[in-house]
């Protein structure tokens, strides 16, 4: 049995929701629909880099070696039940409203049936469509590395992501302004094939909300509810079932974001229409890891100067981001109390989330959660003196004594000589540390076991993808696409062969562009 004869293609929302009358692929304003029927460049001559093993099998995908594979993976053949189509949604940008966007270079194949879902699929990088703007559609290689490699990383770190299926080069050189600087060079193209439940985002509401199109927007929240929150239609008044979607909505992203501050990931384009209904990370830019603890850190250069999007402030865009998708949906509500109490609730739960995951970092299960200043102490501590988040919490939990652990500390920071000038603080706050251990009689054994699920060993710092990416753009050398992703299957476990990539970011990558800053440019 050949693969295509494998893959069997749906789509029920092309078969549900208003499709755009104008079938001609050409730059546009869409209205009255929340889709544009569009089909993908030919890339005369793609080559497959690298494919998830566990997304073939989850797909049963038994052969992506082959010619076949590559074709319909790279949007090169279209098989016969397979309606490609690009989404209509809008959004606001850094705080800004953009008004229309769209999938300007990511294109939907259709659904696959796996194992244990219904998957979305989706190129993106397959070329232009109705909402590509001024753009090609196209993407980079070294943007399609870091989505390939992100996407997998975070599913293995147990935080809601998009997947990705494949990684393919589509052997054609796209123009690009890497520095935004006015000096545009061709790079590497390529593609990522990513794959969800559903690629649907605060941004698809608000479009439909803001040209008052009620009649798509009532369309668009009944499919999302039906196909990807269903437990809902339990709910027999319609007015109270789209009212618990957006608290659904608003718990799953809250979750998601408190998994952002665990490990140290900074999302850098949290704009309404990078967030997705589902609560899952989409669309990965110029995200970055925390080296150093640093709050007000953003690896995005177009945010540089607001830095609204900096690791700190996170949890409060999500609140802000929810407040634009109540307020794309309240015209089917028109009941503003109930939004206004599931955006307070959220600023009240996130606090509480937070507070029990950082305690969760230390092993302190049993620490009442209202003591905040503990905590408090600490994140200060980390900043004030330049530490290795993922270093020092991974060691932490090796913690017996806190004179010892205190003559560690300078191994974990960037700037060794600021443990000197906090000593007493640090004392103090080991001191408290061990007291609360000691306390709760937890053995050190079972304490260190409950950290080190929380706290990862090994995350897809910057540095460690541009040598990936470097490798691949000039020498066509994949190899270390592939050690990064097998490495990073196993964040939280320890692999002595591996050793090499827990450490501090080098001083070569403090300020090399892609390692401790990016752009949106891909």
């Amino acid at each position: 049995m050949t693969l295509s004869k494998n893959l069997h293609f749906t789509s029920s929302f092309t078969n549900e929701l208003p499709a755009d009358i104008e079938t001609e692929n050409y730059t546009r304003q869409v209205k009255n629909a929340v889709f544009s029927f569009v089909k993908p460049y030919i890339f005369e001559n793609p080559k497959l880099i690298i494919a998830s093993k566990e997304m073939l099998q989850e797909l049963d995908i038994n052969d992506a070696n082959s010619k076949n594979f590559l074709n319909i993976f790279s949007g090169k053949k279209l098989l016969p039940n397979m309606q490609p189509y690009a989404m209509a949604y809008a959004g606001h940008q850094f705080g800004q409203w953009a008004g229309q966007l769209g999938d300007g270079r990511a294109i939907n194949l259709g659904e696959l049936k796996g194992r244990n879902a219904t998957w979305q699929v989706q190129l993106k990088g397959a070329g232009a469509t109705p909402y590509s703007r001024n753009g090609d559609g196209f993407a980079v290689l070294r943007s399609s590395i870091r989505e390939f490699l992100i996407s997998e990383a975070m599913y293995h770190l147990d935080i809601a992501s998009t997947r990705a299926l494949c990684l393919i080069e589509t052997g054609e050189n796209v123009l690009r302004d890497k520095l935004y600087n006015g000096n545009p060079t061709y790079e590497k193209g390529a593609l990522v094939c990513r794959v969800s439940p559903s690629f649907i985002r605060f941004g698809n509401f608000e479009l439909l909300a803001a040209r008052q199109d009620l009649k798509s927007l009532k369309l668009l929240l009944d499919y999302t509810i039906k196909h990807h929150y269903s437990e809902l239609l339990k709910i027999k008044n319609e007015k109270e079932h789209y009212i618990q979607f957006v608290r659904a909505v608003s718990q799953n992203t809250q979750k998601m974001v408190v998994n952002w501050m665990r490990v140290g990931f900074v999302h850098a384009v949290m704009n309404t229409d990078n967030m997705s209904i589902l609560g899952e990370t989409i669309d990965y830019g110029p995200y970055g890891w925390i080296d150093n603890f640093d709050r007000a850190w953003t690896p995005n250069t177009t945010d540089k100067h607001e830095r609204r999007y900096r690791f700190g402030n996170q949890i409060n865009v999500v609140q802000w981001n929810l407040m634009q998708l109540a307020n794309a949906i309240f015209p089917l509500i028109n009941e503003l109390q109930s939004l206004q109490e599931i955006l307070d609730d959220y600023q009240k739960d996130v606090g509480i989330a937070f507070y029990k995951m950082q305690f969760e970092k230390l092993g302190l299960y049993t620490k009442n959660i209202e003591d905040k200043l503990f905590i408090d102490e600490l994140l200060n501590l980390l900043e004030s003196c330049a530490m290795d988040m993922t270093i020092f919490y991974r060691n932490l939990a090796d913690f017996t004594h806190y004179d010892s652990f205190y003559k560690k500390l300078s191994d974990y920071s960037y700037e060794p000589n600021l443990i000197e000038s906090n000593k007493e603080k640090w004392q103090n706050w080991l001191k408290q540390y061990q007291n609360f251990t000691e306390n709760e009689g937890l053995d050190s054994a079972i304490r260190k076991e409950k950290m080190n699920v929380v706290n990862p060993k090994y995350v897809l710092r910057n540095y460690m993808v541009q040598q990936a990416i470097e490798q691949a753009e000039n020498k066509s050398d994949y190899s270390l696409i592939f050690e990064l992703h097998e490495l990073l299957k196993n964040p939280y476990t320890e692999q002595i062969d591996k050793e090499h990539w827990f450490a501090k970011r080098p001083n070569w990558a403090l300020d090399k562009f892609g390692c401790s800053t990016l752009s949106c440019s891909s």
